[in-house]
Order: structure tokens, then sequence, then C-alpha cells
């Protein structure tokens, strides 16, 4: 595998990662907030 190709594939699981962190952050999230349970999830 050459620079190039090698290059391509890193910038390519860049972004990749940074596309799946933004969408996780972007995802909503539910809180249900009980007397005595708390149920937290994406």
């Amino acid at each position: 595998m050459d620079a190039k190709s090698l290059m391509i594939v890193v910038l390519a699981v860049a972004v990749a990662v940074l596309g799946y962190l933004y969408w996780d952050s972007q995802r909503t999230t539910v809180d249900i907030n009980l007397p005595g349970v708390r149920i937290q999830g994406k």
C-alpha cells in the first residue's frame, strides 16, 4: 500500500469516527426521574 492510499484510508476513518461522535452527541436522550427510580437512556 503506497502513501497516497494509506492517507486516504486514514482520512476516511477519521471522518467516520468524527461523524459517529457528532451523531451520538445529537441523539435525543430519555431521562425518567421518579422517587427511588432513575432511568437514563439514549
